[in-house]
């Protein structure tokens, strides 16, 4: 089974890109995020004409998540539990269902947290934190599960193409990577690292100066395995050239293989 996330930086407008790729990778299942429509609103028919079932947590302009599937998705979670006051569409939870087994798969787009000097940063690191103790609840169940996502958290300076650079930043401050690595420490598997150890391999080039041509990116789409995934790991790929396309977005999709 092939397992994407893409942060598309809204469906509408790189719909054909988006489509592009969907008929080139051919995934099983992908996680969007950024998807900034409503549920209702979301280009649903473009993707069941290619075959794929979907399930929308969407936000009018901004935020927005989704589960993209071939197959069946079940026991639809919208929402990160922990704050019912929380209104922004970053979470949505499914059961992929198929003959050779079924796979729990989300959708995640963390908050950025920049400025960080602003109330933006504490809800960043509370989000994370409303993340891990969920993940703790679905690791009991000792499922195939993969949380994919943009997760806003560049993990290491290998990560990066200049950390001083980013040390300030939300995304690299020290506070951030912590909570990142208490997820992984329940017991999960960054699952591009499991697979290619080679550093400044990235997942986003911002828009400005020139930071694709650069390559000035940095890595914050991140697939992480439950154990019994991890188990099941045959690659991990970032797919790097969607980057340089036409009307892009300034994310990539990164995908990985379990065997069922």
């Amino acid at each position: 089974m092939k397992i994407a996330t893409f942060n598309v930086n809204s469906v509408k407008a790189r719909l054909d890109n988006v489509l592009a790729w969907f008929k080139e990778a051919a995934p099983d299942v992908v996680c969007l995020q950024e998807i900034k429509c409503e549920t209702q609103s979301f280009p649903r028919e473009a993707f069941e004409a290619l075959g794929y079932n979907c399930a929308i947590h969407g936000q009018k302009t901004y935020n927005g998540v989704a589960l993209i599937s071939k197959h069946k998705i079940e026991d639809i979670r919208e929402g990160l539990p922990g704050d019912k006051s929380d209104e922004q569409a970053r979470y949505i939870e499914g059961v992929i269902a198929t003959k050779k087994g079924a796979v729990r798969v989300a959708s995640i787009y963390a908050p950025n947290g920049n400025p960080p000097e602003t109330e933006k940063y504490p809800y960043k690191l509370k989000w994370m934190d409303r993340l891990i103790a969920h993940t703790k609840t679905l690791l009991v169940d000792e499922e195939l599960l993969v949380l994919g996502g943009d997760y806003n958290i560049i993990p290491t300076a290998d990560d990066v193409y200049d950390p001083k650079a980013w040390a300030g930043d939300a995304l690299f401050k020290l506070e951030s990577r912590q909570k990142l690595r208490r997820m992984l420490n329940l017991g999960l598997t960054d699952a591009f690292r499991a697979c290619n150890a080679k550093p400044h391999q990235y997942t986003f080039w911002d828009y400005q100066a020139g930071a694709w041509q650069k390559d000035h990116g940095i890595r914050i789409d991140h697939l992480l395995l439950s154990p019994q995934a991890a188990d099941r790991l045959k690659t991990c790929v970032i797919d790097q050239k969607v980057r340089g396309r036409e009307k892009p977005s300034d994310h990539v999709p990164i995908w990985c293989e379990l065997k069922l």
